[in-house]
């Protein structure tokens, strides 16, 4: 029986990794609640919950291989969000500190590109 990792199942790994430390932060920082809590966002409390439990139980999906493919499209709403409300306004002080700033965002958004494609159910 071969037990190498493959390529796909590292990155699931190292995803799932991301995503549940990301929502465990959210939930015991109370400096990254007060950065979501000043978001301009409607209801920005119960949508920091929602996050916390999207990035969490959909990292845990991932972790352990079942509906991988429907656990990536939440995950990757959640990454183009945090783009646009918390990195491109970064922009104004210079594309490379936006560059500097979104880049776990950007490889984020494109494992979970590869996720989605890997898993055919």
């Amino acid at each position: 029986m071969n037990k190498t990792l493959s390529t796909i199942n590292l990155i699931r790994y190292v995803v799932a990794y991301v995503f549940i430390t990301s929502g465990s932060l959210k939930l015991f920082s109370h400096e990254l609640q007060s950065v979501f809590m000043n978001l301009p966002l409607p209801a920005p409390e119960l949508i920091m919950y929602v996050v916390i439990l999207l990035e969490i139980g959909c990292g845990i999906l991932i972790a352990i291989n079942k509906e991988v493919k429907k656990a990536t499209i939440p995950l990757l709403v959640i990454m183009v969000a945090a783009i646009l409300l918390v990195k491109v306004p970064i922009l104004h002080t210079g594309f490379l500190q936006f560059a500097f700033a979104a880049r776990l965002d950007i490889v984020m958004l494109a494992l979970l590109y590869i996720l989605y494609n890997s898993h055919h159910k």
